[in-house]
């Protein structure tokens, strides 16, 4: 019977070379819609080759770019590649945040720094908070084509960057809990990945169960593409059969939110606070109740965290007034004499220092309004070799140079559409929230090495802070030791190490 099945199937044209099901071929009237929609945007080359494709691969292009608008490409893309400066002619006008949008951790009062911690436990007990965490990225750059947050980074406990943060959700509910003698507190988390590391990562999760976290808890969605352009315009075939597409850049998330139905999902858990954040910092406070109790006190429905930057010359973006908005400027267009210049008040700071990572606070009631104004989110061009088909030659072409432009929007595009009172900034410590993964191993900055020796570095600052005693016969640096977030969230809970010796290297996972 199976076998009959298979055999309808294959004469339908409608078995994949898997032996899965796929959508059967357009009908004569759908192709022909679809081209004449393409031609009419003078880009009926993706249809070069159609004719001798297989059933299956007709199918698969056909699926592709039913849902692409073509007209709509070609204007996003001119639109990137010849933008248009409202302000152009004039001066534009730069300055920090003031302080009545700003707080630092580094001079804070305790007892606000308390109140803010309390009022976020408490929302996190409410079920109010959820998280974000974009994942698209694999580790290319650390010789891993893995999803980044699958990565090692060489602790004593070879945890990956995933289950760090995971455990820290685990924990920040368990502190709720606690708080508030209740039972099943929940902070959903909503991972979006791309179309490559996808299944890898629901595979990864289902493998390590979850990391204690409630499966339905964990949501994993994807972010969108868009296709790949040539220096003249035309979208490029990656094969004969398929187009080429890449990411739409973090900027995406907005837009994936919807397609996705994760804000539907949100709406039905009742959340109204959102902390989102990238996979490749190691020290993220996920959840951080401090930040939470923040940005809902100040009733804002943007809030970013910052680190200062470390010198006039680091290549970070940073968050300030651009002509009387908040916004960010990339490192690219700041002049010497803007990153150099010095805060009236404060000669031995930097005027503008408020470095960006990528860390960042929404309300619920924001995020509702996603469709007035996604659209209006300006495309990003990078320059990019693109291998290619050629329609003429019907040959894979790989470029020597840059030959086309992937588009992408960044998360922090839709700052500049806020009103001030509504965007807010946290100041916190490098050394204790941000230690990015970004290059390969032995590079001596951003890289594995780094991310191990800050979070050793942290555990010892901890189990010191708890009046414990940490030893090694190399240097601290180096060896330290690793606090399970299972343990201890932010150096909380480590009273039992008071008095104690700690050699380093070590793991501290369970209260002994």
């Amino acid at each position: 019977m199976v076998a009959t099945t298979q055999n309808i199937l294959d004469k339908l044209h409608i078995t994949s070379k898997d032996g899965g099901v796929f959508e059967k071929e357009p009908s004569d009237q759908e192709l022909t819609d679809l081209k004449e929609r393409f031609t009419r945007a003078s880009q009926g080359q993706v249809f070069a080759f159609y004719d001798d494709l297989s059933a299956e691969e007709k199918s698969r292009l056909f699926n592709q770019l039913s849902p692409i608008d073509p007209e709509h490409v070609n204007q996003i893309a001119q639109t990137a590649l010849h933008p248009t400066d409202q302000y152009e002619g004039a001066e534009k006008e730069l300055e920090p945040l003031p302080d009545t949008a700003t707080a630092s951790i580094l001079d804070s009062k305790q007892e606000d720094l308390e109140a803010w911690y309390t009022l976020g436990v408490d929302l996190v007990a409410k079920g109010k908070v959820a998280v974000v965490l974009m994942a698209g990225g694999q580790g290319t750059r650390l010789g891993s084509s893995a999803p980044k947050g699958c990565f090692n980074i060489g602790l004593p406990s070879e945890k990956s960057l995933f289950q760090i943060q995971a455990e820290r959700i685990w924990k920040i509910q368990k502190l709720a809990e606690k708080k508030h003698g209740k039972k099943n507190i929940v902070v959903p988390w909503y991972i979006m990945t791309s179309e490559p590391t996808r299944r890898p990562t629901e595979e990864y999760f289902q493998k390590h169960d979850y990391f204690g976290l409630g499966k339905d808890d964990v949501v994993i969605f994807e972010q969108g593409v868009l296709p790949c352009i040539s220096n003249e315009g035309k979208i490029l075939l990656e094969s004969k059969g398929k187009i080429a597409v890449a990411p739409d850049g973090n900027g995406g998330i907005y837009q994936a939110l919807l397609t996705s139905s994760v804000r539907t999902d949100m709406r039905d858990r009742g959340i109204e606070h959102i902390h989102a954040y990238c996979v490749d910092n190691c020290l993220v406070k996920v959840a951080d109740p401090v930040f939470i109790g923040f940005a809902a006190s100040k009733d804002v429905d943007i809030a970013t965290k910052v680190v200062r930057k470390r010198n006039a010359k680091e290549s970070v973006g940073l968050i300030l007034l651009k002509n009387g908005k908040p916004n960010v400027l990339e490192y690219s267009e700041i002049d010497s004499n803007t990153a150099e210049a010095r805060d009236r008040n404060h000669q031995e700071l930097l005027k503008f220092r408020a470095a960006n990572i990528v860390n960042h606070y929404y309300s619920f009631r924001f995020l509702e309004t996603i469709e007035d104004w996604v659209h209006q989110l300006p495309h990003h061009v990078a320059r990019k070799k693109i291998p290619y088909v050629d329609t003429e030659k019907g040959e894979t072409i790989k470029p020597e140079k840059p030959n086309g432009i992937k588009l992408e929007q960044f998360v922090f595009d839709v700052f500049p559409s806020l009103n001030l009172e509504k965007f807010a900034c946290m100041e916190v410590k490098r050394e204790h929230e941000f230690s990015p993964l970004k290059n390969a191993k032995g590079t001596g900055e951003d890289d594995p090495d780094t991310s191990k020796r800050d979070i050793l570095v942290q555990g010892t600052r901890w189990i010191q802070a708890a009046g414990g005693t940490v030893v090694s016969e190399g240097d601290l640096d180096e060896t330290g030791v690793e606090v399970s977030p299972l343990i201890s969230y932010g150096g909380e809970g480590l009273e039992f190490l008071g008095g104690r010796t700690i050699k380093a290297p070590a793991v501290i996972e369970m209260e002994e």
